[in-house]
């Protein structure tokens, strides 16, 4: 996630001080709060409120409450949703699901080709996945510019966790790569959230000047560190006195718990002096139930589940461990980035990243000096290094605040923001949104790479 630079595009638009027109593809957004909807809805408010006209094209649906059904069509500080309809078969099996996707690819589609004109920007997003095979081609038919923003590959992150392993899907899979492949190379640009991934596009033969690295963000005006005397979430969960270790969001497909739970059974009665080791972890997804019930099972005592949190109380719920875990499974390294960092970045906390030593978040960790890596499967790797980190607090207090730089200078949103302008700006030109952006700061590009 260093800085990547190279030629700008010379894409531009014909008529200078031409207010971008810009249309966004993905199934969720606000008010929904799902990471790759809290993404898309920073943008689009963002460059709303810098002039655009900004569309979304979205789904009725909220990922984090299913039930419910949002209104078809809404104007949100000054951004234009229109919401089609799509199956609720929901994601309790994969059929169900798979037609979820394409009903969303149909009536997306349609109204993508009734929205988009020439010299409108389509950026289409990775849920569902392969959006952009049918955005692609509208985007360019009715002389808009299509840009991709890769949130993870597919199908590689199918075939990484196992699904569909017989002769049938990998044929399947084959004939998606293909289409994929070609969505992307004939993208006006490909956006990527970390370097690996860049490189994975270069290795499928996109070029260079089609691929731009803008990492995922959190937002350092609303996630601060709060100290623990002052934590109102820390104090009513009963943690004082404890040294905390947190996981905070979803525990999934690209994660396990295996590694947890022989960290937790080794140090399930260890101390630091008079600190407890507590682990807290905080959220929902595939695993996380399975892995409450195994920590029940195994009569583990020090630890404590939480459900997710609202928004207004994301700092103190980040800020109540002292340090963090974060995972993916090696195999999914260059797929897919854990969004979790940046929100424990802002909040001034280390990391212990369970996975690749030579993964994204491992090598942002390694270089800003802000946590420590553990093989995914050293459950007794993993014990040893929150033993470290609780036997150490000023160590561990000095990492947090190595992690907080960091974020400032690369992760904060308002960096990710310029950066988003930056690039609309070598697509359409320099007029293309109204205020100005900072000429120093330049879009990461994978031309040359500064280690």
């Amino acid at each position: 996630m260093d800085g990547r630079c190279g030629k700008p595009c010379t894409r531009h638009q014909e008529a200078g001080g031409l207010a971008l027109n810009l249309i966004l593809l993905n199934r969720f957004f606000y008010p929904d709060h799902s990471a790759t909807s809290q993404m898309l809805s920073d943008l689009a408010f963002d460059l709303a409120a810098k002039g655009a006209r900004v569309t979304v094209i979205t789904s009725r649906q909220r990922y984090d409450a299913p039930g419910v059904v949002l209104s078809a069509a809404e104007m949100v500080s000054g951004v234009q949703i229109r919401r089609v309809w799509t199956s609720r078969f929901g994601r309790q099996n994969l059929l169900g699901r798979s037609i979820d996707y394409v009903s969303f690819y149909v009536t997306a589609a349609w109204a993508l080709f009734r929205l988009a004109d020439r010299g409108a920007v389509v950026i289409s997003k990775t849920d569902p996945p392969m959006l952009s095979v049918i955005a692609n081609p509208i985007s360019r038919f009715r002389g808009a510019q299509a840009v991709n923003w890769l949130q993870d590959v597919f199908p590689e992150v199918a075939e990484a966790l196992g699904v569909g392993s017989n002769a049938i899907s990998r044929m399947g899979f084959a004939l998606l790569r293909r289409l994929r492949n070609r969505s992307l190379r004939r993208a006006s640009m490909n956006v990527v959230i970390g370097d690996r991934m860049a490189d994975l596009l270069t290795a499928i033969g996109v070029a260079q000047s089609q691929i731009c690295v803008i990492p995922n963000w959190a937002d350092g005006k609303v996630l601060n560190p709060v100290a623990p005397e002052n934590n109102s979430l820390r104090k009513s969960w009963g943690l004082s006195g404890n040294f905390v270790v947190g996981y905070s969001g979803n525990l999934g497909r690209a994660h396990e718990y295996e590694t947890l739970l022989v960290a937790i059974k080794d140090l399930e009665h260890t101390s630091n002096g008079e600190k407890p080791i507590v682990w807290l972890f905080i959220g929902g997804g595939a695993l996380f139930e399975t892995f409450k019930r195994e920590v029940e099972n195994l009569n583990l005592t020090s630890v404590r589940f939480e459900p997710y949190q609202p928004r207004e109380k994301l700092a103190e719920s980040l800020s109540a461990s002292d340090v963090h875990l974060v995972s993916l499974r090696p195999e999914l390294e260059g797929l897919i980035v854990p969004s979790k960092f940046y929100g424990v970045a802002a909040v001034g906390r280390s990391t212990i990243f369970i996975g690749s030593d030579d993964g994204e978040i491992a090598r942002v960790l390694a270089r800003a000096k802000c946590g420590a890596t553990v093989q995914m499967g050293n459950g007794m790797a993993l014990a040893q290094a929150v033993l470290a980190f609780a036997s150490n607090p000023v160590t561990c207090t000095q990492m947090g605040r190595n992690a907080r730089r960091v974020f400032e200078h690369e992760f904060d949103m308002a960096i990710a923001m310029e950066r988003w302008q930056q690039l609309l700006r070598e697509l359409l030109g320099p007029d293309a949104l109204h205020s100005a952006v900072p000429e120093t700061l330049v879009v990461q590009r994978v031309a040359s790479r500064i280690e």
